[in-house]
Parts: C-alpha cells; sequence; structure tokens
C-alpha cells in the first residue's frame, strides 16, 4: 500500500481534530468568563533509511540522510487565558475579575471548582451560588431584607438592610491563582478543577499578589475572537483539502502502475 495513504489520513484526522476545537471555540463565543483552546500539533515517528552523519565512505559521511516521516497528530489542547472584553451588566451579582486568578466554587461532590465566571444568583437560603446552584467559596449569606450589596475592589462584602443605614461587612471574597492555569482540566459549566499540572490554588485577597482586582455589576466575556477563529477554520480546510488531493494522488499514481504494467 503507498505509504502517502496512512500520511494523508493522519492529515485528515489531525485537521478534523483542529475544526472540531475551533467549533468548541465559536459555540462558546457569547459564554461568560470561556477560555479559548488551542490544537497542539507534532509530526509523528520518522523511518530512518540513510542516517545523518553516517560513513559514506572512509574520511566522508553524509551531510542529510535519508528521514521519512509518518504525518501528524494532535497532541493536545491548549487552554488560552487572556483575558476577555469587559461587559457592563449593571447588575448587582455580576462580578468580574480584572486580572489573573478565579472564583471558588463548592461543587455537589464537594470538591472545590474555579471559574472566571461572576454571574452569580441567591438561592432559597439567601446565598450566593453560581447559576448551577453552587455555593460560593468562601460561602457568604445575605441576611433578610437586605437594600444593598456591594462587593469592593479588595473582595470586601457589605449589605445595607432595611432600618439601618451603617454598612454590615458580610465576608470577604478570596480568589485563587494557580503557577499553571493551562493545566487546570475543564469540566464544562464553566468550571475548572486543580490537577498535578496547575499545581495547588494559591489563595489571596483580590489586589494582592497580582491575582487582580474585583469589579461589580461587569461580566468577563469569551476571549474568542470570531474573526481569528473564521480565518483559522478556512485554512484548517485548506490544510483538509491538501490532504485530501493527496490520497487522491496517490490513488491515481496506484491505478497507473496497475494498468500500465
Amino acid at each position: 500500500m503507498h505509504g502517502a495513504l496512512f500520511v494523508a489520513k493522519t492529515g485528515l484526522s489531525a485537521q478534523d481534530t483542529q475544526l472540531k476545537v475551533i467549533s468548541n471555540n465559536l459555540a462558546n463565543v457569547s459564554t461568560v468568563g470561556f477560555k479559548k483552546d488551542r490544537a497542539v500539533f507534532e509530526d509523528l515517528l520518522y523511518q530512518v533509511q540513510r542516517q545523518p552523519g553516517a560513513d559514506s565512505s572512509e574520511g566522508t559521511q553524509l551531510p542529510t540522510g535519508l528521514q521519512l516521516g509518518n504525518g501528524v497528530r494532535v497532541v493536545g489542547t491548549q487552554k488560552l487565558f487572556q483575558t476577555g472584553e469587559m461587559q457592563v451588566s449593571e447588575e448587582p451579582f455580576d462580578v468580574a475579575i480584572n486580572g489573573r486568578g478565579f472564583f471558588q466554587v463548592t461543587m455537589p461532590s464537594g470538591e472545590l471548582g474555579y471559574t472566571r465566571n461572576g454571574q452569580f444568583h441567591v438561592n432559597a437560603d439567601n446565598e450566593l451560588v453560581t447559576t448551577e446552584g453552587y455555593l460560593v467559596e468562601p460561602a457568604i449569606t445575605l441576611p433578610a431584607e437586605v437594600q444593598t450589596f456591594t462587593v469592593g475592589v479588595d473582595g470586601t462584602v457589605t449589605a445595607v438592610v432595611a432600618g439601618s443605614a451603617t454598612p454590615v461587612q458580610l465576608a470577604q471574597l478570596e480568589i485563587a491563582d494557580f503557577v499553571n492555569p493551562a493545566g487546570l482540566q475543564a469540566i464544562g459549566q464553566n468550571l475548572f478543577i486543580e490537577t498535578a499540572a496547575s499545581g495547588a490554588p494559591q489563595i489571596a485577597v483580590p489586589g494582592e499578589a497580582g491575582t487582580g482586582i474585583l469589579r461589580q455589576g461587569m461580566l468577563e466575556g469569551s476571549n474568542v475572537n470570531s474573526v481569528e477563529e473564521l480565518v483559522n477554520m478556512i485554512t484548517t480546510q485548506r490544510a483538509y483539502e491538501i490532504n485530501s488531493k493527496v490520497i487522491s494522488t496517490a490513488d491515481e499514481m496506484l491505478s497507473y502502475v496497475s494498468q500500465q504494467l
């Protein structure tokens, strides 16, 4: 069988995966706090038929050799954590992080999840929760008859209740930072969990240790650039077409040999 067929097949498979990554980015262009991915490619093993530097005769060496590659594969996807566009919502429970860092939420398993989505709500127990109903960590419970709810840039949470003009400090929001955020595992629902690659979370008060400050009444949009993704989609399509052309050419060569010999 013609080796080019298998090499082109790896190219088709890799470009197909690339298109899936692009489609996921575009599908989440309106997802609050979404971080786009990019596919990471690597070439496959080589068949070394003439070793570079081997002796070609006494006192002479092969300057290049003969190495035939076996194609390409996608070895990973990398999360890109550039900050998305800030959107003013004026909603009191919307909070954006201007800088590095993640909000912490308690998932149903008891494990901590991390998110850039600060679109919070209040549940039936007056607790601050995510859209999925997961508690924000550290837990924040609003008093009854709360009139105003304020989150400072340093994470200080205060509220004014009916019958009192004096704000009451409720809690201190903390955010987590990671040495390698690209090593976090995305689990959907705008959440990440730590892994050995990300390292342990470093908890800090907003504004300290470069973790970023908080902005109430704002949300961080997706960091997906639609134009960039469309250009990537076109180049992926062209690469796919070229690889399919290789298969067609190899098939024509095989057909020519079988008919002429």
